[in-house]
């Protein structure tokens, strides 16, 4: 629950800031009447992700067997893919994030411009929403459908509240700190991404184990317990993983944390502040 309730809050937040944006620059220019564009675009985009979730999962319950276990490793590892890209993106691009979308939006309102703006807004939702349907699949192969939506449906209520608030009070959130936080349990739920597909996928002999178990603490702490089946959702814990998943988890960690977290800042911190 907690994995798809930060990634539905990460995503929620990310989608709910650039509408807030728009919103805000709608007000300013005295065009909101053009509100009821962005809107129509936010509601087709999130009926569309919905849809898309949807034919994720129904399409991962027509496999079965060998077919069934390269379909979730290939699942976890493109879903590790995805975030790792959307970590990286987030931090280059971060700190010009809301000069962008100002500028965007500023120039389809004082154009006229009903069809830019729609597409600008059903882009942002969209592009999110895709997104967090690959990761609840992946997270819902990790733990209980039940889970699964109800950390997706808090996670989503939660950014929809918190986006609000940020635009409709006084409160400042530093979206640097936000999203560097956020970015170092991504990184770690990634990392578990990668080593459980690596684990799908020795299972169906596509990648070999070469050592099948480089160790077996299940006895201590086994991977079907109720505290196993959560470690294993947020940091994809095994209790006797292979050689190669070992491999791959260890050095996905190591390089994706080098380059977020020792790489020169470029950006100055980014404050979202409504007075």
């Amino acid at each position: 629950m907690l994995a798809s309730f930060l990634l539905s809050l990460r995503e929620g937040l990310e989608a709910a800031l650039i509408i807030g944006i728009v919103l805000g620059v709608l007000l300013k220019l005295k065009r909101t009447d053009l509100n009821g564009i962005v809107w129509r675009g936010v509601g087709l985009a999130a009926l569309l992700s919905l849809i898309s979730a949807i034919a994720l999962n129904v399409l991962g319950m027509e496999f079965e067997g060998k077919g069934e276990e390269i379909f979730e490793g290939v699942a976890m590892l493109l879903a590790a893919g995805v975030l790792t890209w959307m970590i990286l993106w987030m931090r280059n691009h971060g700190g010009s994030l809301k000069s962008e979308i100002e500028e965007q939006t500023s120039q389809a309102a004082l154009g006229s411009g009903q069809k830019a703006l729609f597409a600008l807004a059903f882009l942002a939702v969209f592009r999110e929403g895709i997104e967090l349907a690959l990761f609840l699949l992946a997270a819902r192969l990790t733990s209980s459908p039940l889970q699964t939506i109800s950390g997706a449906l808090m996670g989503l209520s939660s950014a929809a509240i918190l986006g609000w608030m940020l635009f409709a009070s006084a409160i400042k959130l530093s979206l640097h700190g936000f999203f560097r936080t956020t970015n170092t349990l991504l990184i770690i739920f990634a990392a578990g991404l990668v080593g459980l597909g690596i684990h799908e996928l020795n299972e169906a002999g596509v990648i070999p184990s070469v050592i099948e178990h480089v160790w077996d603490v299940n006895g201590i702490l086994s991977d079907k317990s109720e505290t196993g089946l959560l470690l294993k959702a947020l940091v994809g814990y095994n209790g006797n993983p292979s050689l190669t998943e070992v491999i791959a988890y260890v050095a996905y960690l190591v390089a994706l944390g080098a380059i977020v977290f020792t790489k020169k800042e470029r950006h100055k911190p980014v404050m979202v502040t409504t007075k």
